[in-house]
């Protein structure tokens, strides 16, 4: 067998990216996301596409910053993995699959041909994630009016409760920031986040109890590929009265209010909170998420 050719495309050949099977039916998750032509990589044994990986960035992004589009075929872990550690850009990979990937066996191969060339890539698995999408249809959730919510200008409030939301969190992507640089990071990694989509910084809002208490912040934002609810917290003193809901469904509302005809969301699937607001409140689970992220060397 011969050695895997690993090659950048450009507009020239981009074709060639879309020579290889979708079992996963990856491009459906991404029928809103624009992938640039230059940042797409294929590897090829005797002419065959036997993996590609599309790397992703806003429109303003110099360099992507993850790669969301990663399919191996069966028996190609090698030619994967050298696809991955061969690539400038060392980033976050998201595997997108399937919600009921688990139930059918060819998926879980394929699935798992995945996983074994970002492993042997030096790949480290963060979090699996549920992915969401509210459509009209499902009606709006209904607001329980227990908080008062409205938008605040300064970012030192929302850092100051993304510190004290995220010292007792369930979220991995907070919990890897925080065992890298503590709260500040983590807190400091959201507010960059919440800069870097296109919406309006206007749109932040904090939820405060009738007598005026912080009790959580909620985020509707736009990403690149539209309405989406952006972060949603409670401060742990809150915690216990179920204020998650509450501002899940200000979120919602608040988007649509705004012109959204459909809103998508993510939790952790360890995140069973939440993952149960998002139920209560009509998102459906429509596919699942796998984080991946880089952390050394590796080889099969």
């Amino acid at each position: 067998m011969t050695d895997p050719v690993i090659r950048a495309l450009d507009e020239s050949d981009a074709h060639l990216f879309d020579a290889h099977p979708d079992p996963l039916n990856a491009r459906a998750a991404h029928e809103r996301t624009t992938h640039r032509p230059e940042w797409k990589r294929v590897a090829l044994r005797d002419g065959t596409v036997v993996a590609r990986g599309a790397w992703w960035g806003g429109t303003d992004d110099k360099e992507p910053v993850n790669v969301n589009w990663f399919d191996v075929a069966e028996g190609e872990e090698e030619a994967g993995a050298e696809l991955l550690r061969s690539a400038p850009w060392q980033v976050e990979l998201e595997i997108n699959l399937p919600g009921d990937w688990r139930d059918h066996p060819d998926l879980a191969a394929a699935t798992e041909t995945r996983f074994a060339a970002a492993r042997a890539a030096g790949y480290e698995l963060l979090v699996e994630r549920f992915l969401y999408r509210w459509t009209p249809e499902r009606g709006l959730p209904e607001r329980p009016g227990r908080l008062v919510f409205g938008a605040e200008p300064d970012d030192a409030v929302f850092f100051d409760a993304l510190r004290r939301i995220h010292s007792a969190t369930l979220d991995a992507h907070a919990l890897k920031a925080i065992a890298e640089g503590g709260l500040d990071q983590a807190a400091q990694e959201e507010l960059d986040f919440f800069h870097w989509c296109p919406s309006p910084r206007e749109w932040w809002q904090t939820a405060r109890t009738p007598e005026g208490d912080l009790a959580g912040i909620h985020i509707p934002a736009h990403n690149p590929s539209g309405p989406t609810i952006g972060f949603i917290g409670v401060l742990p003193e809150h915690r216990g009265r179920g204020y998650a809901y509450d501002l899940l469904a200000e979120c919602t509302h608040f988007l649509v209010e705004h012109g959204a005809e459909a809103v998508t969301g993510a939790t952790d699937r360890g995140n069973f909170p939440m993952a149960a607001n998002f139920a209560k409140a009509g998102f459906p689970v429509v596919r699942e998420r796998v984080n991946f992220h880089p952390v050394a060397p590796a080889s099969l």
